[in-house]
């Protein structure tokens, strides 16, 4: 594997909404919880039209071992269940519910009881809690370790490098009860040998109490990482903390650490503690075309436009509205789309900001590959991709990179190369899965 090292990239922090204090939205009039807001198979349909629901409800189970279920974020009447296109253009489907205004929560909601390990899976399981700072993987599937894995760290992730975003620095701040008792609760069932949480430098209140709150804990360490993107890369955060190397095509797990959001620690405690599941997120909500920035607490399925509005509507038409940070969110068609599980920020630019420069050719100036934090190279990449060269692809090893955008950000002349990079990723997918079923069949025949 390509060396792992840093600096990466300076980027502009504008975190105008760190000193933000969350406000729960007015609930909406309708949501749309999606069945597909996490790696893995889609959640199954629990309910069906007509049926009334109240918060905290189960509307939709796990589809399969990785999977997620899916819970009522408001309490109403099942309105529609619908064929909904995500932003990464799949089709799944969606529960529709119309809200009726009493946002009730469901009575037989009640804390799980959680006395060893086995217990504390399912009860991450049933909490539908999966990976919230945007990654949606099922968090009870990391955690589920086999028997005979040891686990040697436990990464917390705060260091939250994307620009605008302050929705972790603020369970930091808000929510260190539900941190400690969520990083209590890892200690005492996953038993790794360490927990260390990392924060970039620029959030200094957070550390200071993220240092505190761990000051009697031996095993808990708060360790100051160098503000620079995209030091929240799993594999860089990994490397910065623990000077491990995670190889390719190898998970976290296997050079023994699993890395955690501080917000998905939080919410696993919120649901030990009460029994209430993952209904609800904090979201920065920001943006040159944005009228109020602001950290909104909505229910999950809420629709993007329900959110700008909160935050005081657009004072200019936006020209571009993102989902998640600028520099690995997905741009939104419209603002009809709903919040999910991991979105994390919602933000909007006028169209001076939102331009795209136009591209010339490659003056083979080396930046990105300087930049690159796993040192990769991505000119090669898209030469590979032109030539349908897939041996060199491999070579290249195009699957390290985790389109972080580093490349065109410090590209001069403005290339596509996160883009060409994401082509040359689906065809080396597309060739070895021929491949692969090439050789079933032909042993088959055999």
């Amino acid at each position: 594997m390509a060396f792992l090292r840093m600096p990466g990239v300076k980027v502009p922090h504008r975190k105008h909404t760190s000193n933000k204090f969350p406000a729960r939205i007015t609930p909406p009039e309708e949501v749309c919880l999606l069945l597909s807001m996490h790696i893995g198979a889609p959640a199954v349909p629990a309910v069906k039209i007509g049926d009334t629901v109240k918060i905290g409800q189960l509307i939709a189970k796990e589809g399969g071992y990785v999977s997620a279920p899916v819970h009522a974020s408001v309490s109403g009447t099942v309105k529609r269940i619908d064929d909904i296109t995500t932003a990464a253009n799949q089709l799944t489907k969606g529960i529709v519910i119309q809200s009726d205004g009493l946002m009730e929560r469901y009575e037989l909601i009640e804390p799980p009881k959680v006395t060893d390990r086995e217990s504390f899976i399912q009860a991450v399981k049933n909490s539908g809690v999966v990976g919230l700072g945007g990654a949606a993987f099922p968090t009870a599937v990391k955690l589920n370790v086999k028997e005979g894995v040891t686990v040697e760290e436990i990464v917390i992730n705060g260091a939250e490098c994307e620009p605008y975003i302050t929705a972790d620095t603020r369970t930091f701040l808000d929510r260190s009860d539900d941190l400690l008792y969520g990083i209590e609760l890892l200690l005492k069932y996953i038993q790794p040998k360490k927990i260390i949480i990392g924060i970039e430098n620029n959030k200094k209140e957070a550390i200071q109490k993220a240092k505190k709150l761990f000051e009697n804990k031996k095993e808990v360490f708060v360790q100051t990482l160098p503000s620079v993107y995209p030091q929240g890369g799993e594999k860089v955060l990994i490397y910065s903390t623990t000077q491990k190397i995670v190889p390719e095509g190898k998970l976290p797990l296997d050079v023994g650490v699993i890395v955690l959001n501080a917000t998905t620690v939080a919410a696993i405690a919120e649901f030990v503690k009460t029994g209430m599941p993952l209904t609800e997120k904090c979201i920065t909500v920001d943006g040159s075309a944005v009228n109020s920035p602001a950290n909104l607490i909505v229910p999950i399925g809420t629709r993007i436009k329900d959110v700008f509005a909160a935050a005081g509507g657009f004072k200019t038409d936006p020209a571009k509205i993102i989902m998640g940070g600028p520099m690995m969110g997905h741009s939104m068609p419209d603002t009809e789309y709903p919040v999910m599980k991991g979105t994390n920020a919602l933000l909007a630019f006028d169209k001076k900001e939102a331009e795209i420069p136009e591209e010339t050719p490659c003056i083979n100036c080396g930046s990105c590959i300087q930049r690159c934090p796993l040192h990769l190279d991505p000119p090669a990449f898209g030469k590979a991709h032109m030539l349908k060269d897939t041996k060199a692809l491999e070579k290249l090893k195009v699957n390290l990179c985790m389109e972080c955008g580093v490349c065109a950000y410090v590209c001069p002349a403005k290339r596509h190369l996160v883009q060409r990079n994401r082509l040359a990723k689906n065809m080396l997918k597309e060739h070895n899965e021929k491949k692969k079923k090439e050789e079933a069949e032909k042993n088959g025949k055999a």
